[in-house]
């Protein structure tokens, strides 16, 4: 049932004692009865339901109206949101609930739309959650989630998405302000390049800490705001999915090149420059800015000059020169391993002896160790098909029974100082590697060798590329480096050699130059 209401005129003229005209004011009226068209204001009035216990609720009443038309408008438009409660009693009581609240927050009526797809959905009426708020509960609310991944939502939350869109409306997200969050991120990024160029003091006091976010981190900063904002659609809260509206550059991961020799010489030079132009840069900021040393250190030199692209590959010949120069140092058989079966650097740590057969020559991949800051986790390996056995070739066999071998003579120097934990890669002490040392010690060895830089993980990519090089098929290369799909092994490491590729045009050019070209022509 339709609620009754009506729409009347006011003022606010006085009588005598000051008493408050409102509806019986005689200007309000002309001789003929009809309200006036140049005094007082239009005003209406709406019975609403009782409240939940039962106590009658006073009518709904709105002044201030320049024309009838405007009151009827709003009073027909809070009939609407009573009436979308049907025959619901009490969801109407709810909604009379609502409409107060909201009048007297913001002074208006409530959105039919929007409380008619609370009520379609089922949400409480009376709770309107902010961005901020439903990110909280989602990221509390994700089960089974690895330490790493949970600590990257909660860092593209507290960095990115509750700063920008925290204080909104859950259910008026919309694109633009996505949008303009990306272009926040941006504005940042231009401030961080210019602190680093000019070596401003307090420039560098506003983005310490931060640093440039690229490509591929929006769209991972985008993927938790897609998954949270999908949750929310299956809870009903909201319609659209905005983040997935959003245009942004791809992120494709960088394609990996090898070191050839034009590359190295012209990486040797890049290097004299940018340590060149980084010791200048830091003479000038000497006096300005503190902590800033007099030269750059030759290891983030080393690491930081300019390089064709950020995932570059050894050669075998430069493989082999960086084991030669590592055989001195107690991990040389961590990055044997990885060099030549692509494990990963958390899973190279996280390797048990209790998994490793060296006279059957086979590892089995049960778990890795992960880095975050200073702490240590250790977690499954980075996809389900990280987990297995994977072979040993002789010479890696060879190597791991070495290290076994002083592994054991450190045990018995460290007496009850040693910690078993079964780990075949171990300090001293037998305790764990930190997997960020272990990064470290890799970028020094290779300085020392004098080879041109590759990061650790990039020996991954080496062994994909030297599987190929061998002859061997995509599906070895997926088994073998455990991908999720040989689609990802194509994508990544195929034309990764120059020998690979040379190799494929001379077996084509062989078909052409060793066929029969004289049986060919007795034939037609």
């Amino acid at each position: 049932m339709a609620a009754t209401g009506s729409t009347f005129k006011s003022c606010g003229c006085r009588g005598e004692g000051g008493t408050k005209l409102g509806r019986k004011c005689p200007k309000l009226f002309r001789a003929d009865g009809r309200w006036s068209p140049t005094h007082g204001k239009w005003n209406y009035q709406l019975e609403m339901p009782r409240h939940a216990d039962g106590a009658r609720r006073g009518p709904l009443r709105r002044s201030g109206y320049s024309s009838q038309a405007d009151a009827e408008a709003e009073m027909n438009q809070a009939r609407e949101l009573l009436g979308i409660a049907g025959e619901d009693e009490a969801t109407r009581i709810q909604i009379a609930d609502l409409i107060a609240a909201t009048i007297k927050e913001t002074g208006r009526l409530p959105d039919p739309d929007e409380v008619r797809r609370k009520v379609r959905t089922r949400q409480d009426l009376a709770v309107t959650l902010t961005v901020a708020q439903f990110l909280a509960e989602w990221l509390a609310g994700r089960r089974g989630l690895s330490e790493s991944s949970r600590r990257s939502y909660a860092s593209h939350l507290k960095l990115y998405l509750v700063p920008h869109l925290g204080h909104l409306r859950l259910d008026r997200l919309g694109v633009a302000d996505v949008d303009r969050m990306f272009d926040a991120i941006d504005e940042l990024n231009e401030l961080i390049i210019r602190a680093r160029q000019t070596g401003d003091p307090d420039l560098r006091v506003q983005v310490k800490g931060r640093r440039v976010v690229g490509a591929a981190t929006k769209q991972r900063i985008r993927a938790t705001l897609r998954a949270a904002l999908g949750k929310a659609i299956k809870q009903r809260m909201i319609e659209v999915n905005v983040a997935a509206l959003v245009e942004l550059p791809s992120g494709k991961a960088p394609k990996p090149l090898v070191w050839t020799p034009e590359r190295i010489t012209r990486w040797r030079r890049d290097l004299d420059t940018y340590t060149i132009e980084v010791n200048e840069r830091r003479a000038r900021q000497r006096g300005t800015a503190k902590g800033v040393g007099n030269k750059i250190n030759r290891v983030d030199a080393y690491v930081g000059a300019p390089r064709p692209s950020k995932v570059m590959v050894w050669t075998p010949a430069l493989t082999k020169c960086f084991l030669e120069r590592a055989e001195r140092h107690p991990w040389h058989a961590l990055y044997y391993v990885i060099a030549f079966r692509g494990l990963r650097r958390g899973e190279g740590c996280g390797l048990r002896w209790s998994d490793v057969d060296l006279d059957a020559g086979t590892a089995t991949v049960r778990s890795q160790f992960i880095q975050i800051g200073p702490d240590i986790f250790e977690g499954k390996p980075k996809t389900d098909a990280g987990e297995a056995t994977i072979s040993l070739d002789a010479s890696t066999v060879a190597v791991l029974r070495a290290h076994k071998a002083r592994q054991n003579t450190m045990r018995l120097a460290a007496g009850d100082a040693w910690h078993d934990a079964g780990l075949v890669f171990t300090d001293g002490t037998g305790q764990r590697l930190r997997p960020n040392e272990v990064t470290d010690q890799f970028e020094r060895l290779s300085m020392e060798a004098g080879l041109p830089p590759v990061r650790l993980h990039d020996l991954r990519h080496g062994a994909a590329s030297f599987l190929l090089a061998a002859g061997h098929d995509m599906k070895t290369v997926q088994e073998t480096l455990r991908l999720s799909s040989i689609t990802i092994a194509a994508d990544t490491y195929t034309s990764l050699l120059p020998q690979v590729a040379r190799k494929s045009a001379e077996d084509a050019a062989a078909i052409i130059l060793n066929a029969d070209a004289q049986a060919a022509l007795t034939t037609i």
